[in-house]
């Protein structure tokens, strides 16, 4: 009886070394692949074609990002009203691309964040020659994008055309517009009034954007496939180390200093909103904001750090169900 015993201890210490050997396997598999992904270069090489944004749709990471939301008094009221809207993209593994999003196809006013809409329509009409390249476009594209300066950006405007920027947007290749998805990013008026208007027809809205669609401008332009690789490395590079540091910025300033920060935010009176790509150690993720209330600024600031929380709950949630 007694070695009967003692062969069974045997076999259960023997099967759980077994499961803590795996469950070790197992994490270093994944803290190698984070490794390996680490030299990632901007944009990765791009692919013949890539899954659109609602492909990437991850069920844990809308409960997490949901409930999170939720915990705050504020932002739930404004979720509820839809005066708030976010989306998030987590790229820790680019092979597991997880996207969520909380009112993300209510279009909102958007201030100057839609002028990302201009530079890839410029950056488009370059490429195909309609658009002649000049030491002036580059610094107005620098300026509209890092600085947000209203007069660079109406002479681009005013370069491209609101029937380009429309095309632009609404071509099956990049899918940025769409009335039947809740609209997404548009600019129909210039920046400092004057002149004729090209208003988006859902809402009227004359500077516009969804959380999503801001989300998939940023995950297409990482994987190369907004016109093609080099003009997304170009757009990249203007959008790199924005001059203004509010909002997101502010906060990713604090916390990740060493992280490579491509942005473009917007506000007039109570319309705050905000899009980032970090990327860089420890981080990889795009987030995006709308807000309409007169404080804004200070939740958007205020969601950094709820948002990454979010996203790791969600990865380590994944991690445990694979264990």
């Amino acid at each position: 009886m007694k070695n009967i015993v003692l062969l069974l201890f045997i076999f259960l210490a023997l099967s759980c070394e077994s499961q803590i050997t795996t469950d070790k396997e197992n994490i270093s598999d994944v803290a190698q692949t984070r490794e390996q992904q680490d030299d990632v270069q901007l944009p990765i090489e791009p692919a013949d074609s890539i899954a659109k944004i609602d492909e990437l749709r991850n069920k844990p990471l809308q409960t997490i990002l949901e409930k999170e939301i939720n915990r705050h008094a504020v932002w739930k009221g404004l979720v509820a009203k839809k005066l708030m809207a976010v989306g998030i993209v987590d790229l820790t593994d680019l092979n597991n691309i997880k996207y969520a999003g909380i009112n993300d196809n209510n279009m909102m006013y958007a201030a100057s964040l839609p002028k990302i809409a201009v530079l890839l329509a410029a950056m488009d009409a370059l490429e195909k020659g309609e658009l002649e390249d000049s030491e002036e476009i580059q610094q107005d594209m620098k300026l509209m994008i890092s600085r947000s300066n209203n007069r660079a950006t109406t002479r681009m405007i005013d370069r491209v055309g609101y029937a380009k920027i429309e095309e632009v947007m609404r071509a099956p290749k990049n899918q940025l517009y769409d009335e039947e998805t809740g609209g997404g990013l548009w600019v129909g008026k210039r920046y400092g009034g004057g002149g004729d208007t090209n208003r988006e027809p859902l809402k009227n809205l004359s500077h516009a954007a969804t959380t999503k669609q801001v989300c998939s401008f940023y995950y297409q332009l990482v994987m190369g496939n907004l016109i093609n690789d080099e003009r997304s490395e170009d757009m990249l590079e203007i959008m790199k180390d924005p001059a203004l540091h509010h909002k997101f910025v502010n906060t990713l300033d604090k916390i990740a200093p060493k992280a490579d920060i491509y942005r473009k935010s917007g506000s007039w009176r109570n319309y705050h909103s905000d899009s980032a790509l970090v990327w860089g150690p420890k981080r990889r993720y795009i987030i995006v904001a709308l807000i309409d209330n007169n404080f804004g600024e200070k939740i958007i600031r205020d969601l950094v750090v709820p948002l990454e929380k979010v996203m790791k709950k969600a990865r380590t949630l994944e991690q445990e169900q694979k264990i």
